[in-house]
């Protein structure tokens, strides 16, 4: 079975079917949260929040695809216009800042994603099977870091008290999606 074959997703044990889940909610979300950035960006003309936006979003909905191809639609969370409007307003409030806003933003998103793949990478590297799913998760994984680092380097330093608070509630709404989404 490769990761594409999307007619026959493979069965997957209960564990891995809801840390699928939870990815098929957050590549959802992520997809919008770039969504809310373009949005904002084209009312505020600022074409290099667009060009970042555009980019990211083609390689979230990419991640979505491939989430997509190895997970059968009734796995999926019931919950996605719930992800996707969370991961608008995610996208789009900081956007209502400007560029520095929106780069600590997805430095704080994708950093919690990395560590959120990671989990799922060690755990497929010790059970020592579906080695096509583990190889998809590396790669999902190497473009959220590419992600992070470039958000990083265009607004380095840590930015104000409002935008480490923001970042944190961030963080901790996607734990809670992540958790939610495993569920549901």
């Amino acid at each position: 079975m490769t990761p594409h074959s999307a007619s026959h997703p493979t069965p997957w044990s209960t564990h891995l079917e809801q840390e699928l889940r939870s990815d098929h909610a957050g590549e959802t979300g992520a997809v919008y949260i770039y969504k809310g950035i373009v949005a904002v960006a084209k009312l505020k003309q600022s074409q290099e929040l667009i060009d970042f936006a555009q980019r990211h979003g083609a390689t979230e909905a990419e991640h979505l695809a491939l989430i997509e191809s190895v997970l059968a639609p009734h796995s999926r969370s019931r919950l996605l216009l719930a992800w996707r409007i969370a991961g608008w307003l995610t996208g789009a409030l900081p956007a209502l800042l400007g560029p520095r806003s929106t780069y600590g933003t997805i430095a704080a998103v994708e950093t919690f994603v990395e560590q959120h793949y990671q989990q799922q990478i060690d755990h497929l590297q010790t059970s020592r099977e579906h080695s096509e799913l583990l190889e998809l998760l590396l790669r999902c994984q190497a473009d959220e870091i590419h992600h992070k680092d470039e958000a990083r380097s265009l607004a380095p330093g840590g930015g104000s008290l409002l935008l480490k608070a923001w970042c944190w509630v961030v963080a901790s709404g996607s734990a809670a999606a992540v958790s939610l989404a495993r569920r549901l």
